[in-house]
């Protein structure tokens, strides 16, 4: 289908009493094509009304164009019909006349037999036979709102214009316009754009939903193809698969738009102090137990100690979250998977790369593989097991849960299923699903399993949804588990700030790392703004005793590993493996410049310095291979040699990755 609607580089700019001027919405780019139903979504204030009316020519913008089969809207037009949420209907003439007055005014020219039957054919449309003489006064609510709509319709507009149509109606009503509205777009293929609040609305009746950032200089943050069959019915609709994927992607950026509009609400100018240029800062992090050296950092004062007075912790419920504030710049660091800050500099999620450093390993281990209960009673306790069934069941689909492309649990899933001789893409399906959603997934038989940090593998077991098959100390014992990330540009503003911030989760470490805090880290951990599990679903280091596994072969728990000789010391040889596999299953290119990726990617100098300025003047570091569970070599020489040796892996490329150091703003003391 050819462009019908086509938004252009809009910006659309209000002046103000006081002789400023407000932002509006900035940087529009928006295609439409002719039958499409386009949903716009967003907070209050981000511009959704203001797009539709340069749309409609009630308004025009202040930069760019707009047009509608490629001619520049300027004004108000037949071709185009708008239907508000307040009826908008003359209260002293009836339904009939109300509509008639439109199609009166359009279709001057047709005969009045003609005119007549169109109003009637539009009463019909909207089921409002009975009450086509009455006024609006003796209409109920919905009655009134399908008037309206009937009125657009019947001038046969070339684009339907919805301003938050059925807000002011009660559910049942509501449900049965929606209904309507849908047969009639579809019957008649009607283009229709729709301003909403409503998440299950815009996803019951939209081919796309556009979905608008925070204003000032609101732009498009998404648009999401909705690829629910068409005809829809609205209590049918939650049952296909994709119904609460889709409603659950809109609600994470509603509430990732809420929360970065509270962080901004707060962000004050960088406050130096104590030689450091920035004490103020935003931390991320996601609640699992890998979190603990972020939590004790704040809650023991390792922070304040090293200067960093004002330190806001914010909890993210998936690693997504910590990625938008990376590219948002909301976030000064974080608790990253220990691919992320590789993954983003290489433009990982097709986003331009984002430059980044990470000058610290904060955790090693801690992730197993958990498969649901049924396998064990079915007697699947190993990959080779697990191979077996995979085959048995070919006509089925076996979906496994991770956390995100970057991290260490999708690389080390896929290392493990590969080595046995499972495709990772073709024999099963890995599904990207925040932390504390897969133990509910299990539950609902909706995954066959996972791998995730703990608790989540823990609680499996001891809730009897699912067992342990492997832990990472049986893939790669000692690998970098979580890694502290800052943007390139935020490292460089702030480099006394960078290594005060290293120190403070240094020491913090090296606290978690001590078996006599061990019940002291637990309790403060099972607090709701940190991990916010029971106590007995924490475990730190090597516990007593392990949990009950139902398998023969009682594999480890995965402990983690906080602080000790070349522990916390970033590896460039170990992002170097991550960087092959990112490339392996076509997450990321491989970079022709690998090493000069690499060397700004690791900043070993911050952490030297950091851990020269503690006194651990003594912590080892063996610089060689990577041996794995397989019994293969990962040498550093030559990467690329090695990627075209695995024998399961896509076609990758190779290709040279500019990333540019960002200018940051200046910095106000």
């Amino acid at each position: 289908m050819s462009v019908f609607v086509a938004v252009d580089s809009v910006d659309k700019v209000f002046n103000l009493s006081d002789g400023e001027q407000y932002v509006a919405l900035k940087g529009i780019d928006l295609e439409i094509k002719q039958g499409e139903f386009v949903s716009f979504i967003g907070h209050s204030g981000c511009g959704k009304s203001t797009l539709l009316n340069m749309i409609a020519g009630l308004s025009l913008p202040s930069e760019g164009i707009v047009t509608l089969e490629g001619q520049r809207i300027k004004e108000p037009g037949p071709d185009r019909m708008v239907v508000f949420q307040n009826y908008s209907l003359l209260p002293w003439r009836t339904v009939r006349e109300n509509i008639a007055l439109a199609v009166n005014t359009v279709m001057q020219g047709r005969p009045q037999s003609e005119r007549r039957s169109v109003v009637q054919e539009h009463i019909n449309l909207v089921g409002l036979s009975p009450a086509a003489d009455k006024y609006p006064a003796m209409l109920s609510g919905g009655m009134k709102q399908r008037v309206a709509i009937a009125r657009a319709l019947a001038i046969r507009p070339k684009l339907l214009l919805l301003d938050e149509p059925f807000g002011a109606l009660d559910a049942l009503t509501r449900g049965n316009l929606q209904e309507q509205l849908m047969r009639i777009c579809e019957e008649n293929n009607v283009t229709a754009i729709m301003v909403t609040h409503d998440v299950d609305e815009a996803v019951l009746l939209s081919d796309r939903i556009v979905m608008l950032t925070n204003g000032p200089g609101a732009n498009i943050g998404r648009i999401l193809e909705v690829d629910i069959p068409r005809p829809r019915q609205r209590m049918k609709v939650v049952e296909h698969p994709s119904y609460y994927s889709l409603r659950s992607e809109i609600i994470y950026f509603l509430n990732q738009q809420k929360r970065i509009k509270k962080l901004r609400s707060r962000k004050v100018t960088a406050t130096a102090r104590h030689g450091l240029e920035k004490v103020n800062l935003d931390i991320g992090f996601v609640p699992l137990t890998a979190c603990a050296p972020v939590a004790i950092a704040q809650e023991k004062g390792f922070f304040t100690k090293h200067g960093l007075d004002e330190v806001n912790l914010v909890r993210e419920t998936s690693w997504r979250g910590i990625v938008d504030g990376m590219h948002g710049g909301y976030l000064d660091a974080a608790q990253m998977p220990a691919g992320m800050p590789l993954w983003l500099a290489l433009g990982g999620d097709e986003k331009p790369p984002l430059p980044m450093v990470t000058a610290l390993t904060m955790t090693r281990n801690g992730n197993a593989i958990t498969l649901a209960q049924h396998f064990a009673e079915e007697g699947i306790d190993s990959l080779q097991g697990f191979k077996n069934y995979l085959l048995r069941t070919r006509e089925k689909t076996h979906t496994l849960g991770v956390v995100h492309d970057s991290s260490m649990h999708n690389l080390l899933l896929r290392y493990w299923l590969a080595a046995g001789g499972i495709d990772p893409d073709i024999d099963v399906s890995l599904q990207t699903i925040p932390p504390a959603q897969m133990l509910v997934d299990l539950k609902a038989d909706t995954i066959d399993g996972y791998c995730v940090g703990e608790p989540w593998n823990l609680r499996a077991a001891s809730e009897g949804a699912g067992f342990t098959v492997c832990t990472d100390r049986d893939i790669w014992n000692g690998h970098p588990g979580k890694v502290l990330g800052v943007r390139e540009d935020w490292a460089a503003q702030y480099p006394n700030t960078h290594i005060a911030l290293v120190k403070a989760l240094l020491d913090a470490g090296r606290y978690c790392a001590d078996p006599a805090n061990e019940a002291e880290i637990k309790h403060i951990l099972t607090r709701r703004e940190y991990v916010g599990t029971p106590e007995e679903y924490i475990m730190l280091g090597i516990p007593k005793q392990a949990a009950d596994q139902p398998s023969s072969t009682q594999p480890r728990y995965a402990h983690h590993m906080f602080f000790g000789d070349g522990m916390n010391r970033p590896s460039r040889t170990e992002h170097l493996w991550m960087m092959t596999q990112l490339a392996r299953w076509g997450h990321t290119p491989f970079p022709r410049n690998w090493l000069e990726i690499l060397e700004r990617l690791c900043q070993v100098g911050v952490f030297s310095t950091a851990a020269r300025e503690l006194g651990l003047l003594e912590m080892k570091y063996t610089r060689g291979y990577i041996e794995l569970f397989d019994n293969t070599r990962f040498e550093a020489e030559d990467p690329i040699a090695y990627l075209n040796g695995l024998a399961i892996k896509r076609n990758f490329s190779v290709a040279e990755v500019v990333t540019e150091t960002r200018l940051a703003p200046p910095v106000a003391a």
